[in-house]
C-alpha cells in the first residue's frame, strides 16, 4: 500500500495552520509552556546518545557538500545522524565516509514499502550502513481503512526487519491526533491499538506532540505530549527534539517554548535526535546549536 501525499511538510504547514496559529494563546499564553531557567542540578543528556536527522541539512547535502557538512557535524561532536536517503551515493560509500568520521547512522528514514523487493532492499541498505533502527517517516489519509492496512504492513515489515537485527518504528506528525476518521477516531488510537508492541517501536516528534496539544485544544500542550508517550503500548525509544515558537512555527533548540527538561524527566528515550524543519539561519547553526543545547541541558 502507497503512501498517500507527496510534500508532507507542505501539507501539514498547511493543515495545522488554523489550530497552530492561534499560537499559545488557546491555553494561557507562554507560561504554560515555556521552559524554565536551566538548573544546574540534574543529569546531562549523553553526548553518544545524541543525534541529528539530515533533513535538517538537506539544503546542503548535495555533491560535494555531503562530505563538507558530515565532517561539520562531527567536528561538534556528533557520533550520530538519522538519514533520510542516500544522497546520490550507494549505502557502502556512505558508510565509508561515515566510517572515516566515526559517524555512526544509527536510524533512517524510509517510507513504507511498495513492494517486497523495496523492503528487501530497504532492509539490506541499513544492515549494510550499520543501523539499528528503521523509523517510517509519514503516512497521511482521511481513510480510517488506510490506517488499518498500514499498520498490518507495518507489523509484517517490523518482523522482517527483526530477523535482520533492526529496530522498526513510526515517526509521528500533527495530524494523526487531530483527524476524524469518524466518530471520533483518530489514526494514532488505531496504531498505537494495532501496531504490534514487540515489533514496532515509536519515533516521538516533541515537536509534532505538542503542536497536535495544541491542535486538539489541551490546556496544557506539553503534557499533552507526555501522555501520549507514556500512554502509549509501544515502546518510545527515539525522541526528534525540536522547538516551537510562541506563534508555532519551527524554532532551534533553546529558543522556542517547549520544555524538554520535563519531558526528559518523564521519559528518557535511547536517541535524541536535533531537528528542524526550517533552520532559523543556517542548517549548520541549527546543528551546532542544537547539539550545544542538549550537551547543556540538565533534567
Amino acid at each position: 500500500m502507497e503512501e498517500k501525499g507527496v510534500d508532507r511538510r507542505g501539507f501539514l504547514r498547511g493543515a495545522m495552520a488554523a489550530g497552530v496559529g492561534v499560537g499559545l494563546a488557546g491555553f494561557g499564553g507562554t507560561a504554560a509552556m515555556a521552559a524554565p531557567a536551566a538548573k544546574a542540578a540534574g543529569r546531562p543528556v549523553p553526548p553518544g546518545l545524541i543525534s541529528i536527522q539530515l533533513y535538517t541539512l538537506r539544503s546542503i547535502m548535495r555533491g560535494e557538500g555531503v562530505d563538507a557538512t558530515l565532517a561539520s557535524l562531527a567536528n561538534f561532536g556528533f557520533t550520530k545522524v538519522e538519514l533520510a536517503g542516500l544522497y546520490g551515493r550507494t549505502a557502502e560509500a556512505m558508510r565509508s565516509t561515515l566510517d572515516s568520521l566515526g559517524i555512526t547512522p544509527s536510524s533512517s528514514h524510509d517510507g513504507i514499502s511498495a513492494t517486497p523487493a523495496a523492503l528487501e532492499t530497504k532492509i539490506a541498505n541499513a544492515v549494510t550502513l550499520g543501523q539499528t533502527h528503521i523509523n517510517v517517516p509519514y503516512l497521511v489519509s482521511s481513510s480510517a481503512a488506510d490506517w488499518y492496512g498500514w499498520a498490518k504492513q507495518m507489523n509484517a515489515e517490523a518482523a522482517v526487519a527483526r530477523q535482520a537485527g533492526l529496530k522498526y518504528g513510526y515517526h509521528n506528525h500533527a495530524h494523526e491526533f487531530t483527524t476524524d476518521l469518524g466518530g471520533g477516531l483518530t489514526p494514532w488510537d488505531i496504531f498505537t491499538k494495532h501496531l504490534d508492541p514487540e515489533l514496532v517501536h515509536l519515533e516521538v516528534d516533541l515537536y509534532w506532540a505538542v503542536t497536535a496539544g495544541v491542535g486538539v485544544g489541551a490546556k496544557d500542550p506539553v503534557q499533552f505530549a507526555i501522555d501520549t508517550i507514556l500512554q502509549a503500548p509501544q515502546k518510545v525509544l527515539q525522541y526528534h527534539v525540536k522547538d516551537r515558537a510562541p506563534a508555532g512555527d519551527f524554532a532551534d533548540l533553546g529558543t522556542g517554548t517547549i520544555d524538554f527538561a520535563r519531558i526528559f524527566r518523564a521519559h528518557t528515550p535511547k536517541e535524541f535526535i536535533v531537528e528542524n524543519d526550517q533552520p532559523d539561519v543556517t542548517p549548520l547553526q541549527t546543528a551546532e546549536v542544537g547539539y550545544k543545547y542538549l550537551r547543556g541541558l540538565r533534567f
